[in-house]
């Protein structure tokens, strides 16, 4: 075995990270069966998926949700609800429109997020999400939630 020093950078650089990416991906593929059978398939890319809520009478948003879909599973990313229209079961019908489509036109078969103890752990159990993982003091002083959903 060869012995090789190596100097440790600290510093953001986009073109190391970007090859960083591309060396991690490779050597993934190469050891996992699932991973490789993904590669070049529509389940293999993400792809985006948004929902909005637009007031039909100004025009103002009222609510949306950003996330994505990879491998047969929806990933909300971002979903927010104006503070004047909380409680009315918009968030939840911005849920289920991205769920819907998750299934119908992906063929996804779960969801999974995070959400943080401030925000809404409660509301994403409600809608059928279970908690699969907690860490707590992430960042300090705040629980982080990670849940999941089987779809259909």
């Amino acid at each position: 075995m060869v012995c090789r020093m190596f100097r440790i950078e600290a510093e953001v650089d986009k073109e190391r990270r970007d090859l960083l990416r591309a060396r991690l991906l490779a050597t993934n593929t190469a050891a996992s069966p699932v991973l490789a059978a993904l590669r070049g398939t529509p389940a293999g890319r993400e792809v985006p998926l948004h929902v909005w809520a637009v007031d039909e009478s100004s025009g103002a948003l009222g609510g949306g949700l950003v996330g994505h879909t990879w491998a047969s599973w929806l990933h909300v990313t971002y979903l927010w609800v104006d503070a004047r229209s909380r409680g009315a079961g918009l968030g939840g019908r911005l849920l289920a429109a991205a769920e819907r489509t998750a299934r119908k036109d992906r063929d996804c078969t779960a969801a999974r997020l995070e959400t943080w103890d401030f925000q809404a752990p409660d509301f994403y159990r409600k809608q059928g999400y279970d908690v699969v993982c907690v860490i707590p003091d992430y960042p300090p002083g705040i629980t982080e939630y990670t849940l999941t959903k089987r779809l259909g």
